[in-house]
């Protein structure tokens, strides 16, 4: 995935933190959502301006910044393995 394109940085908005383009949506609250056990369908219903390859451009712009970002994979609490490896460092 290409993020180049869908993750900007502009020091005027949200104090230059790289977020999604054309919002208001930064990298790190995307990822605090996967964290706190939002899944890509929850967060893609409640912010119906996103596109998945938002999201994914969110998971390889945090791959290229040295996040760990792992592939999404529910476990039996429908937490994903990415939501997983948030929550346990």
């Amino acid at each position: 995935m290409d993020w180049q394109g869908r993750i900007v940085t502009d020091p005027d908005t949200l104090f230059g933190k790289p977020r999604i383009a054309g919002t208001r949506i930064s990298v790190d609250f995307v990822l605090d959502l996967l964290a706190s056990g939002w899944t890509e369908a929850q967060i893609l219903d409640n912010y119906p301006h996103l596109k998945l390859d938002d999201l994914q451009a969110v998971f390889a712009f945090g791959s290229a910044a040295g996040i760990a970002v792992l592939p999404l994979a529910s476990d039996h609490r429908g937490r994903s393995a990415r939501t997983r490896a948030a929550l346990t460092g």
